[in-house]
């Protein structure tokens, strides 16, 4: 028997428009907080002990803000704006400046993608200038890695998620299209090592299980396609049909028992991870969701779901953190 749907715990409002991008930052210090990203260009470090915005950052020349990580704790923060410029922000002994940037070229909404390869170093890939380009380049001394571009003419590079795999000599890729394609690319080969149809629309968004080898892509229909690694080859699995057409982003927590998904619908959505089954539908925002994030806390009972809205709105849930697998 299905549980009432939750309300929000909180909000957080004053955001000044859309909220494209969030991240938590809540393992390891005193304070738990949460990165937003907004369409009007503005960074806000949300102090989730307060519920309010301890600082505003403003680094994009008022550009939409597509994406925001961290690195080493928080004292590096990384945002990605529609300026075509990738921001690197000292925010270290209450420091809040801009230290270095990256142009990037494209004008798209292809987030970046992260990944620490050592205590000093990582690796960002980003959509680039042309059409169907990936590049890849070491942070921080910006050294090129490499470019990827698909033999097939696939359009826009529309989401990239960059991570290492237990075995195998360096770093993979995976890639969405316009075309609704999703790629495998080898990155020390510069190479495709597998591809795959997962949509017939644009690829909006991926996620992916690193330690299970499973991921899901949203487009705009009306379905979320599931695919899985088998060894180096992309595997079509079952699909998930929505209520409604339209996903922003999809998230995984990190124990990989739930999945969160934005919907253009105003809804986000919760399902088993081991099963794609639909647990709850989560109703607060009046206009599409853009944005979802799972916590990092090390306590299971803190962990949050936070979704940010199109009405300039943030979301706070806690949900299924009892300990009991929801498969």
């Amino acid at each position: 028997m299905s549980r009432p749907a939750p309300s929000p715990i909180y909000t957080l409002r004053g955001a000044g428009g859309p909220l494209n991008a969030l991240h938590f930052s809540c393992c390891g210090e005193d304070t738990p907080f949460l990165f937003s990203g907004s369409g009007k260009g503005s960074i806000h470090v949300w102090n989730l002990n307060s519920r309010r915005a301890e600082r505003i950052l403003e680094g994009h020349a008022g550009s939409s803000v597509l994406w925001v990580s961290t690195l080493r704790g928080r004292e590096t923060l990384i945002s990605q704006g529609r300026d075509m410029q990738v921001c690197l922000w000292d925010l270290s002994q209450g420091r809040s400046e801009v230290v270095d940037s990256v142009r990037t070229g494209s004008a798209g909404f292809c987030q970046c993608s992260l990944l620490e390869t050592s205590p000093t170093t990582c690796l960002l890939a980003f959509a680039g200038q042309q059409t169907e380009e990936i590049k890849i380049i070491e942070l921080p001394s910006k050294t090129p890695v490499c470019t990827l571009v698909p033999e097939a003419k696939l359009g826009m590079v529309m989401c990239v998620k960059l991570w290492q795999p237990d075995s195998g000599p360096g770093p993979l890729l995976l890639a969405g299209y316009e075309d609704g394609s999703l790629l495998l690319w080898d990155i020390s080969q510069r190479s495709t090592l597998s591809q795959t149809k997962a949509h017939p629309e644009p690829v909006m968004c991926l996620t992916f299980d690193t330690e299970r080898l499973r991921g899901v892509s949203g487009s705009s229909e009306k379905k979320l396609s599931s695919w899985m690694l088998d060894g180096q080859n992309l595997q079509l699995q079952d699909c998930v049909t929505l209520v409604n057409p339209g996903i922003s982003q999809l998230c995984i927590r990190g124990d990989g028992k739930l999945m969160a998904s934005a919907g253009w619908d105003h809804r986000v959505r919760i399902f088993s991870w081991k099963k794609l089954r639909p647990l709850a539908v989560l109703q607060y925002h009046t206009d599409m969701v853009l944005s979802v994030a799972f916590s990092n806390h090390k306590e299971p009972k803190q962990r949050l779901l936070a979704a940010g809205s199109k009405d300039q709105r943030i979301s706070l849930w806690s949900i299924y953190n009892e300990g009991a697998d929801p498969s």
